[in-house]
């Protein structure tokens, strides 16, 4: 008992100094598909960027995909909308543990167990544009039909409360582009009321939240980049135009409280102030062209990816005063910048409630309680191997800092070398 009681007492201990951290950084490789000779050059890839170590990794290859649209983290999984499929890969092992059929699948979002999926195609039409699935196993759910749902392609969505709130805007059939958003009751999946964005406010690539209303980001006809507000009760709605050429698609992001984005083709970084509701101007520092941006949820760092789209990748890393302080080479066509937040709390999650590392961080010497002093596999969150030790406890000083794993049989905890 006092033993037991000593546990729990560094446990709390360690609770109380809890703080979230960047696990990896999660690249999602669009690939290179030739539409002239209809062959996959490169295919879609999954990478992994260790911010601790500074080092990326390509971890998972989602074969015959002609190109991938979304990636999304929930739990201890991540889900891949990738041409006609949505993949379900282990967060940290990265293993493809389900997939299911999506024809045209967009973009994703979780809510509860659900997994909802917009749709859209180039030269095609569907009899739904949004697709229901069972997170767990994805096994179809629903899909809500175009007679009681939204009637064109779909893109980006957002979830708040028990609600999924959606764009709508037929992007793929040129000169009849929509703007609209609709609101999906997570429980019901009852498609219950929509919004025109206006003239003004026509293909919203980009979903965003802010201050509990909903931005959108909106191409209009190609011909200008618009930004819309719109009240999650739908009861307002104010659209300004913004710049005279459209934006490149998915190069939008929040950034505390202002959208950043960058025109098509161009090298400048534009902020838009959303309670100001207007640009306030190219942002001060050395820009590319981007592809994707992504705000670090945790110190406001800015990932922003740069391709040719058929020979190469690159990730820059821009500080808060948008100072480059980093890149990482990564696949082709770097698509989606996605965060894998956890906190030190989550480092004590088991598959048995009696196995524990203490202490938790560590700078050198680790004690496995609950484990034997049988062989313990150590590996690194890619996956790899790092050793093997015989012994329940361990001096650990001489690894990387980082985040690890120490197994044996159908054990597995989480630990911190600082």
């Amino acid at each position: 008992m006092k033993k037991l009681m000593l546990i729990v007492g560094l446990f709390l201990s360690l609770g109380l100094d809890a703080q979230d951290y960047v696990n990896q950084v999660l690249i999602l490789n669009e690939g290179y598909f030739d539409y002239v000779t209809g062959t996959i050059v490169e295919p879609v890839k999954i990478g992994t960027y260790d911010p601790i170590n500074a080092t990326y990794e390509e971890v998972a290859i989602l074969e015959d995909m002609r190109f991938a649209s979304d990636l999304i983290i929930n739990g201890e999984f991540y889900y891949v909308a990738a041409d006609t499929k949505i993949f379900k890969l282990n967060l940290n092992t990265h293993e493809i543990v389900a997939s299911s059929t999506c024809e045209g699948v967009r973009n994703l979002a979780v809510y509860n167990d659900r997994l909802f999926a917009t749709r859209g195609e180039y030269l095609a039409t569907f009899d739904s544009y949004v697709h229901v699935f069972n997170k767990n196993d994805l096994s179809l759910e629903a899909a809500i039909d175009t007679v009681a749902g939204p009637k064109w392609a779909t893109q980006n969505l957002i979830v708040e409360g028990n609600k999924v709130y959606v764009a709508v805007n037929n992007a793929f059939e040129y000169q009849n582009e929509k703007g609209i958003v609709g609101v999906i009751d997570g429980e019901t999946l009852i498609y219950e009321d929509e919004i025109d964005l206006g003239p003004n406010g026509k293909n919203p690539d980009n979903l965003l939240m802010n201050n509990g209303e909903i931005y959108t980001v909106n191409n209009k006809d190609w011909s200008g980049t618009s930004v819309s507000k719109v009240s999650l009760d739908f009861s307002s709605i104010e659209t300004v135009n913004i710049e005279s050429v459209s934006t490149g698609c998915g190069t939008s992001s929040m950034r505390g409280d202002k959208i950043v984005y960058q025109i098509s083709m161009e090298s400048d970084l534009n902020e838009f102030d959303c309670a100001l509701m207007n640009t306030t101007g190219p942002v001060n520092g050395n820009f590319v062209n981007f592809h994707a941006l992504n705000e670090n949820p945790l110190n406001d760092d800015l990932y922003a990816s740069e391709t040719d789209f058929f020979s190469y990748g690159k990730i820059h890393i821009y500080n808060t005063a948008n100072e480059e302080i980093g890149f990482f080479n990564a696949g082709i066509t770097p698509g989606k910048i996605v965060f894998d937040v956890r906190s030190t709390i989550g480092l004590s999650e088991l598959t048995s409630t009696e196995a524990r590392a203490i202490p938790n961080p560590s700078k050198d010497f680790i004690q496995f309680v609950g484990f034997s002093d049988r062989e313990i596999t150590i590996t690194n969150t890619l996956g790899k191997e790092v050793e093997k030790i015989n012994s329940s406890s361990a001096s650990f000083k001489h690894l990387p800092s980082g985040i690890y794993y120490a197994s044996q049989e159908s054990k597995i905890i989480k630990f911190i070398i600082e």
